[in-house]
């Protein structure tokens, strides 16, 4: 058995739920544990966005979009003009 991060262009569900989860705890364990000084503020900021990173990616598999398809990459090569064809 194969573990796949990224299925369908997208993040799989227990990606985005462990992502979550280890947002909240580093919120959490930075609001509780650490005292408000610089690296207390910069652990609530990464916790921030390791929840949000997989807010978006949940929010992203909702409307179905692939944000790690490479759909991009075949967009890009039909738009490259080949060497017969010269725009003017």
């Amino acid at each position: 058995m194969k573990i796949r991060f990224i299925e369908d262009g997208n993040f799989a569900r227990w990606v985005r739920t462990g992502l979550l989860v280890v947002g909240i705890l580093i919120m959490f364990v930075a609001y509780k544990y650490v005292p408000p000084a610089p690296y207390g503020g910069f652990l609530l900021l990464l916790g921030l966005g390791v929840a949000a990173l997989a807010g978006y990616a949940s929010r992203a598999h909702m409307l179905k979009i692939k944000p790690f398809d490479n759909s991009c990459k075949k967009a890009r090569k039909s738009y490259e003009v080949k060497d017969g064809d010269k725009e003017q």
